[in-house]
């Protein structure tokens, strides 16, 4: 079964359950959510109960809890410590993210690796190092996936090296793995075109059974403008049959595979990104087939 979601909402009404309502009415088998929102803390209390429906509904549709993901908030950096308050923030939070993912029963939570920003490269990387140390124990039942960053500004992980560094200082890093993320490795420098190549490299450097998820996303930009900017399945610099090679090779058969791409606008007049792709991008992956009409289609049926 092709593993294929996309990012869905969390509310705090809902929870679980509606992430898993979402999710299925796009035709996802996989999907990932935040626990609240990325920019800030605020975080409502889990219910028991939403989140017993929520697992009942997945089994019936044949979902399985191997395969959801919870991205960590964009708040946590663990790459810069100049702050001792903010840095003890940074890892108790995603101490606290990691009790709600095992709450929730969810194995493996993205995240960014951080910035240094006026600090230096290697002094972030040990600082990752370090606050991973702190929330991974022999006992912890969740997986971090390191994202692979474009590399904007002092992001760290825009190179596969930096990753290793990582995976190789945290003393219990069997529970430590990679998000691969098409548009950040394009704007990264990283040549989708041959991606049998990329996973070759990877598996060199890092190995390919540390892979727990990938993001699919086409690019704005051109490949190692590192400048971030997500676009609708297709229609960027990456394009359709790039991301299919991607999202069929057999090396990540039994990897989810989340679509992150952009929402669009009602109509061409519009600035405010309110309808949801996913619905119609999914359709064209498991087609296997462009649709160039997909934000007419979209528009016409919500």
């Amino acid at each position: 079964m092709l593993l294929i979601g996309s990012h869905v909402s969390f509310k705090s009404d809902s929870q679980l359950l509606g992430s898993v309502k979402e999710a299925i009415s796009y035709g996802s088998s996989c999907f990932m959510f935040y626990t609240g929102a990325p920019q800030n803390t605020k975080r409502c209390e889990l219910s028991y109960d939403l989140t017993v429906e929520a697992r009942n509904l997945m089994d019936k549709n044949n979902i399985l809890i191997d395969d959801i993901v919870i991205h960590a908030p964009y708040i946590i950096n663990l790459a810069n410590n100049e702050k001792k308050d903010s840095y003890s923030f940074a890892i108790d939070f995603l101490r606290n993210e990691i009790k709600r993912a095992e709450m929730l029963g969810v194995n493996k939570i993205v995240l960014h690796p951080g910035s240094f920003v006026n600090l230096d490269i290697d002094t972030g990387i040990n600082n990752i190092i370090n606050g991973l140390n702190q929330v991974l124990d022999k006992y912890c039942n969740v997986n971090i996936c390191l994202e692979t960053m474009a590399g904007k500004g002092t992001e760290i992980g825009f190179k596969l090296e930096h990753l290793k560094r990582i995976i190789d200082g945290v003393k219990y890093n069997d529970k430590v793995m990679v998000c691969i993320d098409t548009c950040h490795l394009n704007d990264a420098g990283y040549d989708l075109s041959d991606f049998d190549n990329f996973l070759n490299d990877f598996d060199k450097i890092i190995g390919i059974n540390k892979i727990g998820c990938v993001h699919v996303n086409d690019s704005k930009n051109v490949r190692g403008s590192r400048k971030d900017r997500h676009e609708n399945i297709g229609f960027g610099t990456i394009g359709f049959d790039n991301l299919l090679s991607v999202i069929y090779d057999e090396r990540l058969k039994n990897i989810p595979k989340i679509l992150e791409s952009p929402y669009v606008t009602k109509d061409d007049n519009s600035k405010e990104k309110v309808l949801a792709p996913y619905k119609y991008e999914i359709e064209m992956i498991r087609n296997k087939k462009f649709n160039k009409d997909l934000y007419k289609d979209i528009r016409i049926n919500g």
